[in-house]
């Protein structure tokens, strides 16, 4: 749980801790329970909330021991031994209350919790006081009575009171805050501080899967390790070792339990899983009845919904590392028992899979035919798409196959199925166990393509970019259009990781690759390859011709046609891939290329597929110009992802919802999206791009808070932000050529021209070479903005506004309104101004889009016109950064107030005469003005003012 006096994984929650005791601080104390089960780390978060405390703050402790228990007051005594010297400030009462501490008569209960809370308050007085009360389950009634009675009455004193407890039951009526599992990276953090760096990467993630996210089973599996499990000549430990504390706690559980409940138990464990109605049919037959299922549920080794009996949920056994634990405790009759029940059990159809595993534990012998039996129950939940049966039929196939390459090929199948299922863990458990069957042939490449596929999805591209290379040699001899989809997903990984490098060699390879069948698909592939490789190298015309026959392509097989595979998947890969052809090219068609990637996907129940092509629909949605809402594909997909740990699919969804909010001017969002980007409790974003290698989610990412400048009136923030170098900038090609039209126009409002110019000649040759109204319009609105003639730039922002009307890019279509409408203001052509800022106005206020709504008022003002009256649900803060005015600045003109405020940004006059097309005399008259009006001699007083 923790190493080196620091948590791992827990920093929410000890945020919420730390709130706890500042608050106490303060004189507003509070209570709080931590529940979790043994070994989640209970202990550690209060040894780190005693750790925060221990500046000020006098720390009274107290820990439930079983074997005092039944010893009343046994709690107290310890808690409140260092107080005794407070005790004589008592009243009478209340020191007569407190008698039994030391042996005398009991009260009544009320006089003994008032005399604690008055004690408590008394140790208050002299500063604040953390109470921790540990294993509280395993606290004496009287105590535990006493301390939540005092835990509800602490709002108005210094008092923090923080119990950890494995159930919340007994301390009903208190805040509480329940420990999840610890994430992958929070375990193999603590995995290092056991064990030390002699563990390999395969058998350190098998130790963290088996730990299931508990801080004890990863210290104890690790203490377990042998010298042949480390060296790799020995398999990863499938449970516990023998005697260690977790495995024997459960152990006992599962002996106190009911008879009955016992076998329900082990019956789970021997299936992982039983439907309602087979609990219904063992409650008949089996002799296990209501109490007994419930007396299951209670003891925490199983998941039970309360009305399974009736048929309306499953049971399942909590995690891997109870089931793993129990299964090893059982003897061997134990176990042929639960086979042999649930052998009775299992009648339904589509029982039958279990149904013949069970009958064939019962011989404990491999047997070719029952496997192949097996093989096709998998094939037919596979076609299904129930991948859920299937990756478990397979791998029960496999254990039952006597022959190598067979048994190699069934485990190839489940872990195929255990990925398409959402299960990534268990996939990399299953192919582990291939590589000793298949080192060098077809099987090893297939393996190293799957695993590529893992680590990309799971938030690793950088590593998965070599495996799927290697993947490709390895299936070129045998099957090339194989080969070439190892290529392509390895293409698509180290775009992810920001390698174009790599990418650029990738598309080479793939176009001299031989033996590859003339299809659609391979030729889609081919063409996106080599179009997105002259997209990173600059030739844009090459790059539109190649990409545009991409898009084709992919409409052709999104029309019907399925390949040579006939396998939906591949369908949803193709369409995906023109989706990112199309959107490259910013055409429209992207969005319904996405969202047939998706449907096709959804229809064959293959979640990565799905999280895949959600991403690239968030993609498609955030950067077409289409209105800046929040995106449903986002949403969904971000929780399709964290559902089924695509850690790199929730990095790129986080990064679009973050550069949607920036296109809103929503900085509250924003910020929430891009602090789950850059950490979080995952650290698989931002901050972690270059370890992690999500490099262009990051650069998606590091676009948003320009964004947000730029609708708060800051253009020279926005043209820092773009213009960083690296990885702190926008370090993918393709982002820096999306963002360069808000660069053109940062840099053009900050005097900047030349550099604004040579940005925007890059993206004019871009949107020349796609000629799609969209780009075209933003090269237009660059042009614009470039212009030192008034009716030139009126031209070229005329032709804007209708391509952006031809794309049907509304918000883009504002955003060039607001900039016309501003400019011919300044060329004193108010009344043509009004009617462009007006239409801006309009559809500003119709997305919610609060800073540039307030950005478009301020600009009618100054034409003269001061529009309707705000809507109060749209109308901007006053703040100082906000499009609205502060309250100092009322009494100006409406362009002596928004010279103010760049005054009091920082900006100089000649930066704000720049961005005004003034000269820094006439900004020097109106600030002169200023000052005059507000009573103020200087800028400082100014900025004071304001802020």
């Amino acid at each position: 749980m923790y190493g080196h006096d620091r948590l791992y994984g827990r920093d929410r929650e000890l945020r919420v801790v730390e709130g706890l005791l500042g608050r106490a601080r303060e004189g507003h104390g509070g209570a709080l329970t931590v529940v979790a089960d043994a070994g989640m780390g209970k202990t550690a978060l209060l040894d780190a909330a005693e750790r925060t405390a221990a500046e000020g703050f006098r720390v009274l402790t107290a820990i439930g021991v079983p074997a005092e228990a039944d010893v009343p007051y046994a709690g107290l005594h310890r808690l409140l031994r260092p107080l005794s010297d407070l005790a004589g400030e008592l009243p009478p009462a209340f020191r007569t209350a407190l008698a039994p501490l030391s042996g005398g008569d009991a009260p009544a209960p009320f006089v003994l919790y008032s005399a604690v809370c008055e004690l408590l308050s008394l140790a208050a007085r002299s500063g604040p006081v953390l109470c921790r009360v540990d294993d509280a389950q395993w606290l004496d009634r009287v105590t535990l009575e006493a301390l939540a009675f005092a835990a509800r009455r602490v709002g108005d004193e210094p008092l923090a009171i923080v119990f950890a407890a494995r159930t919340q039951a007994p301390l009903t009526g208190i805040a509480h805050l329940r420990l999840p599992p610890l994430d992958e990276e929070a375990s193999l953090r603590i995995l290092q501080d056991a064990a030390g760096d002699a563990l390999g990467t395969e058998l350190a993630e098998e130790v963290v899967d088996l730990a299931s996210g508990c801080a004890l089973a990863v210290r104890e599996l690790a203490g377990g390790l042998t010298a042949a499990q480390l060296s790799g000549g020995a398999p990863p430990p499938r449970a516990l070792p023998p005697g260690s504390v977790l495995r024997t706690l459960f152990r006992r559980r599962h002996l106190r339990l009911p008879p009955g409940a016992q076998r329900l138990v082990l019956m789970v464990a021997a299936d992982e899983w039983l439907g309602a109605a087979t609990v219904a049919r063992a409650a008949r037959t089996a002799g296990i009845g209501a109490r007994e299922i419930e007396a299951a549920r209670e003891s925490g080794l199983l998941r039970l919904a309360d009305h399974a009996v009736a048929g309306d949920d499953a049971v399942a056994v909590r995690d891997r590392l109870v089931r793993s634990s129990l299964w090893a405790e059982a003897s061997r009759a134990e176990r042929r028992a639960a086979h042999a029940l649930l052998a009775q059990l299992l009648v339904q159809d589509w029982q039958r899979p279990s149904l013949i595993w069970h009958r064939a534990a019962l011989s404990g012998e491999a047997d070719d035919r029952i496997a192949d039996e097996l093989a096709e129950a998998a094939s037919r939940s596979r076609r299904a798409g129930r991948y859920g049966d299937s990756w478990q039929a397979w791998q029960r196939a496999a254990a039952l196959t006597s022959e190598r390459g067979a048994r190699a090929d069934r485990l190839l199948a489940a872990a195929t199925d255990a990925w398409a299922g959402g299960r990534a863990r268990r996939a990399r458990t299953v192919l582990r166990q291939v590589r000793p069957l298949d080192q060098d042939g077809a099987r090893a490449g297939l393996a190293e393509l799957l695993r590529g596929e893992i680590e990309a999805g799971s938030g690793s591209p950088a590593t998965a970019v070599p495996m799927l290379r290697d993947a490709a040699e390895r299936l070129a001899g045998t099957d090339g259009a194989l080969a070439l989809t190892a290529l392509m997903w390895a293409a698509e990984a180290a775009d992810a990781a920001g390698d174009h490098t790599a990418y650029a060699e990738i598309a080479e390879r793939a176009a001299h690759l031989p033996g590859v069948p003339a299809t659609p698909r391979a030729d889609l592939m081919r063409a996106h390859l080599a179009g997105m490789a002259a997209t990173f190298r600059g030739r844009y015309a090459e790059a539109a011709r190649l990409l545009g026959r991409a898009v084709r392509l992919g409409e052709t097989l999104a029309g019907g046609a399925t390949g040579d595979s006939g396998d939906h998947s591949d369908d949803s890969a193709a369409q995906a891939w023109a989706a990112l052809a199309a959107l490259a090219l910013g055409d429209g068609r992207a969005r319904a290329l996405a969202a047939g990637a998706v449907a096709s996907a959804r229809l064959r129940g293959d979640a990565p597929a799905e999280s895949y092509a959600l991403a690239i629909a968030a993609r498609c949605e955030t950067l077409l110009g289409h209105p800046p809402v929040p995106v449903a594909a986002c949403h969904e997909g971000l929780r399709l992802a964290r559902a089924t740990g695509q850690h790199g699919h929730a990095a790129e969804q986080l990064a679009a919802l973050a550069l949607v909010a920036g296109f809103n001017g929503d900085r509250d969002a924003a910020h929430r999206h891009l602090e789950a980007l850059s950490g979080g409790a995952d650290r698989r974003g931002l901050a972690g791009a270059d370890r992690r290698g999500l490099i262009r989610a990051a650069a998606f990412g590091a676009w948003a808070p320009a964004c947000l400048d730029l609708a708060a009136d800051r253009p020279g923030d926005a043209a820092a932000r773009l213009r960083l170098p690296g990885g702190a900038g926008l370090a993918h090609p393709l982002a820096r050529l999306l963002a360069a039209p808000h660069l053109v126009e940062a840099l053009a409002y900050t005097g900047h021209r030349q550099r604004a110019a040579r940005a925007a000649e890059d993206f004019t040759r871009w949107a020349d070479a796609t000629r799609t109204p969209g780009r075209l319009a933003l090269a237009r609105r660059c042009a614009a903005l470039l212009a030192e003639c008034d009716d030139e730039a009126a031209a070229h922002y005329t032709e804007a506004l209708r391509l952006h009307e031809s794309a049907g890019a509304v918000f883009e279509l504002a955003r060039t309104e607001l900039l016309f409408g501003a400019r011919l203001r300044r060329g004193r052509r108010p009344r043509a101004a009004r009617e462009h800022l007006r239409t801006a106005l309009r559809i500003f206020e119709r997305y919610g889009a609060v800073p540039w709504t307030g950005q478009a008022r301020a600009e009618l003002r100054a034409a003269g016109d001061a529009g309707p009256a705000p809507d109060p649900e749209t109308a901007a803060p006053r703040t100082a950064s906000g499009p609205g005015e502060p309250p100092a600045l009322t009494g100006l003109t409406a362009q002596q107030a928004h010279i103010a405020r760049m005054v009091a940004e920082g900006a100089t006059n000649r930066e704000i005469a720049a961005r005004l097309l003034l000269s820094p005399r006439t900004i020097d008259h109106h600030l002169r003005n200023v000052f005059t009006r507000l009573g103020i001699r200087s800028r400082v007083e100014l900025a004071r003012m304001i802020r």
